[in-house]
């Protein structure tokens, strides 16, 4: 979509190309591959073991593992791997680096295995999920997840601090922004936690496009050429964030870190995948919500992961056919617990919810169907581990009691406005 020079990203991916088909030469008999992915929950990983092992019976002489990265440094590390002549079989891609990857020539198109795969129904893939994922009408990535942003809730803290939950919020339509920080306030007066954007922690920024999109804001341009920051619509959704921080202490401020799943906070916006970190032995009553109603209305942002294949690992044609056995229909429901699919017989609350027990029909339906087919994928750029480092280090000064956000912003679109415009 933003065609670029090569990024740096892009040059770490390829650079480790020729060492790595070098050194994958010599492969046994015996087939070994190996998935990079961010994930080491418990939960996640026996899903993925179990679909490995359903292809070890078609395949016996191939063995997949997983192998998990932080998610701080997931991409980081994935890159790392691949320039230094390591690189795995199939790797978790986040959409955030999807176009580095896709326009690398790192990944092995998929669209043939995929259609040649017997039963695997190819066509009722959404366009729309694999638009990032996909260059001149070949797929390079499968977009396993394409999973909307909510809200969970802990209701014994809310109703302890004698605020109104968001379910009554919604019940009186009044589930907007301002009364969402007034609840996390309640709760954090009483010395808890009020609203954890989780994995932002001050320094992934993209994770707060699932409050500032609230007011129709974003980082740059729909074509990706201009800086955005600067405009109206960010500026307001900064300052808003700025005074929940600052002057309503409903959100964590920089350096604290609280769990909403240990239960020391009111609400976490985050995907419905973390619904595996919910405490087994129901010690709060929880919830879960779409995004309150922001100044621009009602707004849903969506989370992609993709899965590829590098040219560079050991055996590509039998990872690819992995990708498309752990992708099949049968597959696709398993993995749709955690993961929803991009595949539209499988995004309806009825089938989601054979496989989700955790979640109500009602939660199925509003949350993850409804933010599937209104959202926007979470913000992404050509080189934008070099643009992330850059936005980071600008908002450092909004991230200040005294903030001058209108000045913050315009010092941010003036380091990368360049870049952009490349």
């Amino acid at each position: 979509m933003f065609q670029r020079k090569k990024s740096a990203t892009l040059r770490a991916i390829a650079g480790g190309l020729a060492l790595s088909l070098a050194l994958a030469a010599g492969a046994s008999a015996e087939t070994k591959l190996r998935m990079t992915i961010w994930s080491a929950n418990e939960a996640h990983l026996k899903l993925f073991n179990g679909i490995a092992d359903g292809f070890k019976k078609e395949h016996p002489d191939v063995t997949v593992s997983f192998e998990p990265l932080p998610f701080e440094t997931y991409t980081t590390a994935l890159t790392t791997q691949i320039a230094g002549g390591n690189a795995p079989d199939m790797a978790w891609i986040f959409e955030t680096s999807a176009y580095d990857f896709v326009n690398s020539g790192a990944l092995v198109p998929l669209t043939k295995t995929l259609a040649a795969t017997p039963g695997y129904n190819a066509g009722e893939i959404s366009p729309a999920a694999t638009e990032r994922w996909s260059r001149d009408g070949v797929l390079y990535a499968y977009p396993f997840s394409t999973s909307p942003f909510a809200v969970f809730v802990n209701n014994d803290l809310v109703r302890k601090a004698g605020a109104k939950t968001p379910a009554e919020l919604i019940a009186a339509g009044q589930w907007t922004w301002p009364h969402a920080i007034a609840t996390a306030q309640a709760v954090a007066q009483g010395g808890k936690g009020g609203l954890v954007v989780r994995d932002f922690n001050y320094q992934a920024w993209q994770y707060l496009s699932s409050v500032w999109n609230g007011w129709g804001a974003a980082p740059w341009s729909a074509d990706g050429k201009r800086c955005t920051f600067a405009d109206k619509p960010m500026v307001e959704a900064l300052g808003f964030i700025h005074d929940a921080i600052f002057l309503k202490k409903a959100i964590p401020g920089p350096g604290q870190n609280v769990d909403f799943f240990a239960g020391d906070a009111a609400m976490t916006i985050t995907q419905i995948s973390r619904a595996s970190l919910l405490p087994k032995d129901k010690r709060f009553d929880w919830d879960l919500v779409p995004l309150p109603k922001g100044s621009a209305g009602d707004y849903a942002i969506v989370g992609q992961a993709g899965i590829g294949v590098l040219k560079a690992g050991k055996d590509s044609a039998m990872a690819a056919a992995f990708v498309a056995y752990m992708t099949n229909p049968e597959n696709s429901v398993k993995l749709a617990q955690f993961f929803p699919s991009a595949r539209k017989s499988l995004l309806n609350a009825e089938v989601l919810g054979k496989t989700n027990a955790l979640l109500s029909p009602a939660q199925l339906d509003k949350v993850v169907v409804s933010g599937i087919a209104t959202g926007k994928v979470m913000p992404a750029h050509t080189d934008f581990a070099r643009l992330q480092q850059m936005v980071r280090s600008g908002l450092d000064a909004v991230w200040q009691p005294k903030a001058d956000i209108p000045a913050a912003t315009r010092a941010i679109c003036a380091q990368i406005g360049p870049l952009l415009a490349q």
